[in-house]
């Protein structure tokens, strides 16, 4: 939690500041209409341009309001033909409708921070700004409980129109689309009625009682998505086959109930109907012993003892954070972006750029953001085979987000934003403290020593978090975007939270998996994760001179040019298309990625670029024919690179739930092999681990940090970092025991 001052801002629209002529004023604290009126008249006369008065309070990405999301919602039930219908609808996502990329610059040029004109092409004449943006739209996945039909639906917020069923509300429903073949993702209320129905069944509770169980409250049931392993699984109807565990105390909260999985048990749920399909008892192994490790929580609750020698450590800024916020346009050390939020991914961040001094705001990215995960196991018995959960897909991990009021891994001065998003029945809920934005110290930044003269130069580097945490199921997942002061950007997952286990019989072993406790197992498996990054590297919006080049280390062949035999350079290739962009990580080789605008230069006359560093990565354990990679063909690579098109977001397509169609999404589209040479470019970068569970990842596992980097390549003419200012000296204070001075970065820490 925030150890100086913490402050929520609900991701909502917010008035926008004043028109500012350029991206260097700043707006005002406040002023009244008059004051606005009397501003507008100067700058139509400083620039020879009307500016009109502007009726949007909310940016076109801003995501959208709890009172958009509730008209969207009122409109398309309006809509419905019968009662019948309006009563069957449920309500799986309602989602910003993205403008177009000219619509953004417009807002940005003209509406909105950064106030920066140039975004936009120069016109004979002059500048034509219309006295509003487009309106808003929404766009809901409505899944219909009685027909088993899910449906798309466009809604337009701004206009009044009249209901079917009397009065008056902002919305227009624009279009509407039943999509075949497929199921939406899972909610969860249907989990908890899955969970409820399960417990209820005569058939289920006499096998627990085989087991010893009789009180169901201490059983749970973890609906998972039936995945698509047959024609059985076809999306003509909507399934669950949960996974049961049973906890040994039913007045115990923090039990850790994953402790004691139940095997043997085939359930399949008709989540439609909320109707048990199948039931068998296939195999009676005895629930394992209560671990006395089982449990996570503090001290004696546990039934053990904490540490006592952790002395506090403090993270403190008296002067503030160094960045500002206006609504969701965020300034920080030369960079700029938006935050926004979304039920799938989670957290998205727009039109990143920084500020060169006087080359000005240039463009690195418009929209970054992670769009998929997949985790398959690779145990080949039963359950566990058919674990391979897309857990963004299935289920959403903006909608499984934390609210960061229950716990927060921040320090420091910390921002907070508010996600709204539709329940199943229309409502509108809200995650206080979704995202959290702070400043942190990394340690070095840069530093030499003159060992001629002794004198050494050394700066600390400071780097701006923006993340959120989400939990499906018994694993927690923290999804990081950092900036950093020397022009990079660091996407960074972390992993933990509870391992999926499997009971074994006594004296049974697995290979598929490491015995952590006497009658427990947890399978190996892995965890993918797909980051889509539509960039703009010195791109304004709607230009499309980009292209992307691999980077290979080569050993030069012995002879004239190596007599020495230690002689290595660097080969770059140019991806010319989509279906030669298909690429994979090499280590050995140092490979990597640039993105290069192919009409900038530095001042040595090369292309400007950034490029993406991997991190150790991995691909799928799996045969070819495998089931899941039906469903997640992406998977079999690590870099793909597409031309942007509207409407490619999803790597395994939409809904994937279900998904008989084997490739869908990524793997289709690019076969249309869309040349790359110069084009609008989006890169997606799949990166995952593979997990052989150790004994120190029980009762919770340690974090695990997986990622990536994007850095500048020739971006720059000299190192950004430079003008960082240096710390004042504090380590004759620690050594002595005294606090730390405060530094001129703004941190004083503690020790």
């Amino acid at each position: 939690m925030a150890t100086v001052e913490e402050k929520t801002t609900p991701i909502c629209c917010q008035k926008p500041a004043s028109v500012a002529t350029s991206s260097n004023d700043p707006p005002p604290k406040s002023a009244s209409t008059k004051e606005l009126k009397d501003r507008k008249k100067t700058i139509s006369s400083d620039i020879g341009i009307t500016v009109m008065a502007r009726a949007q309070t909310c940016h076109p990405l801003d995501p959208l309001l709890a009172a958009e999301i509730s008209v969207a919602v009122a409109t398309v039930r309006a809509a419905g033909a019968t009662p019948e219908v309006r009563d069957s609808m449920r309500f799986i996502e309602v989602d910003l409708v993205e403008p177009e990329k000219q619509v953004v610059a417009l807002a940005d040029a003209y509406f909105f921070p950064p106030f920066q004109p140039s975004l936009l092409p120069r016109t004979k004449g002059g500048p034509v700004i219309p006295s509003k943006l487009p309106p808003r739209k929404a766009r809901l996945v409505v899944y219909n409980k009685k027909s088993n039909e899910t449906s798309i639906w466009i809604v337009e917020l701004t206009e009044v129109h009249a209901t079917t069923r009397g009065g008056h509300h902002r919305g227009k429903v624009i279009s509407s689309t039943v999509v075949p073949d497929v199921q939406p993702p899972m909610d969860a209320v249907e989990y908890a009625e899955c969970e409820a129905v399960v417990k209820h069944f005569p058939p289920f509770r006499e096998a627990m009682k085989k087991r010893g169980i009789e009180d169901m409250d201490l059983v749970m049931v973890d609906p998972w998505c039936a995945g698509y392993h047959s024609e059985a699984d076809s999306p003509s109807r909507r399934l669950a086959k949960p996974l049961i565990f049973c906890r040994t105390e039913s007045d115990c909260p923090m039990e850790n109930g994953y402790a004691r999985p139940v095997e043997g048990i085939h359930v399949l749920v008709d989540m439609q109907n909320m109707v048990v399909l199948e039931f068998e008892d296939r195999k009676l192994v005895p629930l394992p012993q209560a671990d006395p490790l089982r449990n996570y929580t503090s001290g004696e609750t546990r039934g053990g003892v904490d540490r006592s020698d952790v002395k506090p450590l403090q993270i403190i800024q008296p002067d503030g954070p160094s960045f500002r916020v206006n609504g969701h346009f965020v300034q920080w050390q030369k960079w700029n972006f938006r935050i926004g939020f979304t039920p799938r991914e989670g957290m998205v961040i727009y039109s990143v750029a920084y500020v060169d001094g006087s080359r000005g705001r240039r463009p690195v990215a418009h929209r970054l953001s992670f769009v998929e995960m997949v985790v398959p196991y690779g145990d080949p018995n039963d359950p566990h085979y058919r674990k391979n959960a897309f857990d963004a897909g299935e289920d959403g991990l903006g909608k499984n987000a934390h609210s960061l009021k229950k716990g927060c891994d921040c320090l420091g001065y910390i921002k907070y934003f508010n996600a709204h998003f539709t329940n199943f029945y229309g409502g509108v809920e809200t995650i206080e403290n979704c995202v959290c934005m702070h400043e942190e110290d990394h340690g070095m930044l840069w530093k030499h020593q003159d060992w001629r003269t002794g004198l050494a130069e050394v700066r600390r580097s400071r780097r701006l978090t923006v993340s959120f945490v989400c939990t499906v199921a018994n694993y927690e997942y923290g999804f990081y975007w950092h900036f950093y002061q020397d022009g990079k950007i660091e996407a960074e997952v972390k992993l933990t939270g509870i391992l999926s286990l499997g009971a074994l019989q006594q004296g049974e072993t697995r290979k598929y998996g490491t015995t952590i406790a006497p009658g427990l197992y947890a399978p190996v498996h892995q965890h993918f994760f797909v980051a889509r990054m539509d960039m703009a590297v010195d791109c304004k919006p709607g230009e499309a001179f980009n292209q992307v080049v691999e980077v290979n280390v080569k050993v030069e062949e012995p002879g004239q040019n190596n007599v020495h035999n230690n002689a290595f350079y660097a080969e770059e290739k140019l991806l010319k298309s989509e279906l030669e962009a298909m690429r994979d990580c090499d280590p050995l080789s140092a490979r990597h990625w640039i993105v290069r605008n192919t009409r900038s230069v530095n001042r040595t006359g090369n292309l400007t670029g950034y490029k993406l560093v991997p991190g150790s990565n991995c691909l799928p354990l799996a045969g070819s024919e495998a089931k899941f990679l039906r469903r997640a063909a992406f998977l079999k690579h690590n870099l793909w690179v597409t031309p942007y098109a509207r409407g490619e977001l999803h790597p395994g397509g939409e809904f994937p739930n279900q998904n008989p169609r084997a490739g869908e999404g990524l793997a289709t589209w690019v076969k249309q092999n869309r040349p790359l040479e110069e084009a609008d470019i989006v890169l997606w970068y799949v990166f995952g681990v593979t997990h052989i569970p150790r004994l120190e990842d029980w009762p919770v596992m340690p974090v695990e940090h997986i990622g990536f980097m994007l850095m500048p390549h020739g971006f720059f003419n000299s190192s950004p970092a430079i003008d960082v200012p240096p710390s004042p000296s504090d380590l004759d204070d620690k050594e002595n025991g005294m606090p730390a001075k405060p530094s001129q970065n703004g941190l004083i820490a503690k020790l």
